[in-house]
């Protein structure tokens, strides 16, 4: 019984100290593809808005697959598509109190024309978007997802 109320009090303490993410850094869309090249790394980038429902509605499965990848060669970096003036104010408010703890960047690109195809051909620019790559293959995905359909994306990429 104590041990169990030790596990638990244990648990409420990492919930309550745990360091939620603020964004990392603001990148240009050449920055951000230079990141995203390590040969031994597979990548899971995904565009969001602190604005965009289904964005929101969608990043808990990008922090449960933080959690799950944490100590792999997979690496989870979500993209803000917010103002950057607005970081403080919004993105990393928004942050704190989601309790992100995913890596957090913002892209400073005014024309999505000047990035979206650099992304992905298949982008229309419509988010939430989800790049997944090595240096091998990659998935594009533009709409909503979940963790299941993350990780069977996550293993399509990687076996091929």
């Amino acid at each position: 019984m104590i041990l169990k109320k030790i596990i638990i009090v244990s648990l409420i303490l990492l919930t309550c100290f745990a360091k939620s993410q603020t964004v990392g850094g603001v990148y240009k869309i050449n920055d951000l593809l230079n990141r995203i090249k390590n040969k031994d790394t597979t990548y899971v980038v995904n565009f969001w808005a602190t604005w965009c429902k289904p964005c929101v509605q969608e990043l808990p499965a990008f922090d449960s697959l933080f959690t799950l990848t944490k100590n792999s060669s997979i690496k989870i970096i979500l993209v803000s598509l917010d103002f950057k003036e607005d970081i403080e104010t919004k993105v990393n408010t928004f942050l704190m109190n989601k309790n992100m703890k995913s890596e957090v960047v913002l892209l400073d690109e005014i024309n999505g024309n000047d990035y979206i195809n650099k992304i992905s051909e298949k982008w229309s620019g419509a988010i939430p978007a989800t790049l997944i790559k090595n240096i091998r293959h990659s998935n594009f995905i533009e709409n909503k997802v979940h963790l299941k359909e993350l990780q069977k994306q996550i293993s399509d990429v990687t076996k091929k």
